[in-house]
């Protein structure tokens, strides 16, 4: 970023948050690229190629996390074996860490009582030999090299290759002329630590450091201990002494106590996993018996029973297990017994009731069409009469209905109908309630063919009973019947602007003889089972029958078929939850803020000389993102309330769906 770049303030006018504009040429490039994509794209485009990666690597590590998360038997002795393995390595180093300090102690022990020996005996005969006065000082010189190099051999002579003796001037710089002595062909300068050299130097007592002894002979350097002190020769000059012992047997001692540890660790390590594998193996595998019975139990295999052996808790385990499938099976065949009787006796009261209910419907009928003879009392008496048997009569349909579903005898009569024709059939039926309910009812989607593989009378049957209920429960509102295809679905729903559904009611619709409000009448002689005929119809179909509602919003119930029979759904062509409810108003009218608010944060244009820009025509806006999470995209016209009108029961006219997806009527008014 340029110099003359500005960061924005978020309170700005004209300035959004998150962006950066300025005068300066480097803030104009920067905010253009923010703008164009170049960054944003660039950290877009990294995350689905994250997310790509991380897939490429998991891949081939999904067959191991399965196998790890099914097999409890793999994990207890992955477990143990980690765990021992963690308890070998700790042991391990502890009992080296003891063998190496216990080797090393004995070790500086021995090497500090054999150098002190030595540093005695090199003070000892610097004070018995005589020094020859009078010498020049190379000839002085000459003499303390070789009283050095003979002090060396001679103590080097009892150490039988345990150690080695090293002799050095204190005067470094004069090193070559004085010389260094050494026994066993030993580097001095390499093996000899400058830091314990200069302690030497400076200290009057025996100081000593682990290192490295190097030799002149190409001979493998090994670990040692060297131990040095400051001495006087013959002729009183100072020098060093060092006395350097190898720890190679400690070495080979260590390793060898190493190696030992580690082949009895690895050892001890597959020797607890194979035991806890046979272990586990006693209690999974009658666990795993007992789970692969339990699943053919589930399936309907109800005689299967696992083997017991011994007396232990796992042999408990099985006796429990099977006396429980025994109860289990027993109590299932007493309920499939029950259930086949209950079917038996709803199928036989239902065909009993009919030939009464013939003949008491025969003289119902003559007492209807005499009623005209009768006082007003017996007339009411026998309207109510010949309402009853009907309803009556639907009752039995619908209990023989069901009665076939429970048994499993209901068949399918699939051919390929158009839906429309379907739809115009139940509504011209249910046209004369609508009427005395005011209410009425609009069909949406019907200008192109909605054809399907279906059992024309039970889709008639179904969509009835929305239809019916909805214009019941819609309070004298618009019912608004939409269909649509996309896909391999058809779908036809009903919506309606009545009292709606509670939270929890929209599954609970489907029960039989359920009600959402218990005193609430039933003015078209409802049985309470349409809608859990209408749910077996769609079953049957291989299709869904679905409902959505919100208190005081209305309900949609919406009907989904596959267009080929027997053809899974994969979806639906038009959205459970409508457009028009609430939660999508709040949405809708929150979005069109966020917009209004974006456009009066542009700063106004000053007016000058130059023309006025044309605005363009503003696009409408792509379709919402449907709420249902199984709908197919393309959900046809837009449904949505009715509007408010002098009347009260609205226009006559019939309503379409205008091209911006808005109710429209003939007479060109628009609907909410």
């Amino acid at each position: 970023m340029s110099e003359g770049s500005a960061a924005p303030k978020p309170g700005d006018p004209g300035v959004r948050t998150g962006r950066t504009a300025g005068p300066g040429r480097g803030g104009s490039r920067f905010g253009r690229l923010l703008r164009g994509g170049g960054l944003l794209q660039d950290g877009a485009r990294g995350g689905p190629v994250l997310r790509l990666f991380a897939r490429w690597v998991r891949r081939p590590l999904l067959p191991a996390v399965r196998l790890w998360r099914r097999n409890i038997q793999l994990r207890i002795v992955a477990g143990t074996l980690l765990m021992s393995l963690g308890v070998v390595l700790l042991l391990g180093i502890v009992v080296i860490g003891q063998v190496r300090n216990g080797l090393l102690d004995a070790k500086e022990k021995a090497a500090q009582s054999q150098a002190a020996g030595g540093f005695s005996a090199a003070q000892d005969r610097a004070a018995t030999t005589p020094s020859a006065p009078g010498q020049q000082d190379g000839v002085r010189a000459g003499a303390s090299v070789n009283w050095r190099s003979t002090l060396v051999e001679q103590l080097a002579s009892g150490g039988q290759s345990a150690f080695n003796v090293v002799a050095l001037s204190l005067d470094t710089s004069d090193t070559a002329s004085r010389g260094a002595r050494a026994s066993g062909e030993v580097d001095p300068p390499t093996s000899i630590p400058a830091d314990l050299r200069h302690s030497v130097a400076q200290g009057t007592g025996t100081f000593q450091k682990f290192t490295r002894i190097h030799y002149t002979s190409g001979k493998a350097s090994e670990p040692g201990l060297v131990i040095g002190k400051r001495l006087n020769d013959a002729d009183g000059d100072q020098y060093e002494l060092y006395y350097l012992f190898p720890l190679s047997q400690e070495e080979d001692s260590l390793t060898l106590v190493k190696g030992t540890l580690a082949t009895a660790g690895l050892f001890v390590v597959v020797l607890l996993g194979a035991i806890a594998w046979l272990m586990v193996r006693q209690v999974v595998t009658p666990v795993r018996m007992a789970a692969g019975i339990a699943e053919r139990l589930s399936a309907g295999r109800l005689q299967e029973r696992m083997k017991v052996t011994g007396e232990d808790d796992i042999a408990r385990l099985g006796e429990a297990f099977n006396k429980m499938a025994s109860n289990l099976q027993l109590k299932i065949q007493q309920l499939e017994e029950l259930s086949r009787m209950q079917r038996r006796f709803v199928s036989d009261v239902s065909h009993e009731l009919r030939t009464p209910l013939t003949t008491v419907r025969m003289a119902a009928d003559v007492i209807h069409e005499a009623r005209v003879d009768f006082d007003p009392i017996t007339a009411r008496s026998a309207e109510l009469l010949g309402d009853q048997l009907d309803r009556f009569e639907s009752l039995l349909s619908d209990l023989l209905e069901i009665s076939r579903f429970d048994a499993g005898a209901a068949a399918l009569e699939a051919e390929p109908i158009d839906l429309r024709q379907v739809v115009r059939r139940v509504i011209g039926g249910a046209e004369p309630l609508a009427e005395r309910k005011g209410t009425r009812i609009v069909v949406l989607g019907d200008q192109q063919p909605v054809v399907a593989e279906a059992d024309a009378r039970r889709v008639e049957r179904v969509l009835r009973n929305l239809v019916v209920n909805a214009v019941e429960h819609g309070e004298g509102r618009d019912v608004v019947v939409k269909l649509a295809a996309a896909g391999g679905a058809v779908a036809v729903a009903v919506r309606d602007y009545g009292v709606g559904l509670k939270p929890g009611e929209a599954t609970r619709v489907f029960n039989r003889f359920w009600r959402a409000d218990p005193a609430r009448a039933r003015t078209t002689g409802g049985t309470g089972l349409g809608l859990s005929i209408a749910v077996e119809d769609a079953r049957l179909h291989g299709g869904w029958l679905q409902a959505w509602g919100e208190p005081g919003g209305g309900s949609q119930f919406r009907l989904t078929l596959p267009r080929t029979a027997d053809e899974p759904l994969r979806g639906s062509p038009i959205p459970l939850e409508p457009e028009d409810s609430r939660r999508n108003r709040e949405q809708t009218a929150a979005g069109r803020d966020r917009e209004s608010g974006r456009l009066t944060a542009v700063p106004a244009q000053a007016v000058g000389d130059r023309s006025a820009l044309a605005v363009p025509p503003r696009l409408p806006a792509p379709p919402r993102a449907t709420v249902d999470p199984t709908a197919l995209p393309g959900s046809g016209a837009r449904v949505v309330a009715r509007p408010a009108t002098d009347g009260d029961g609205g226009g006559t006219g019939p309503a379409t769906a205008g091209g911006n997806g808005h109710l429209e009527r003939e007479d060109g008014t628009r609907g909410r």
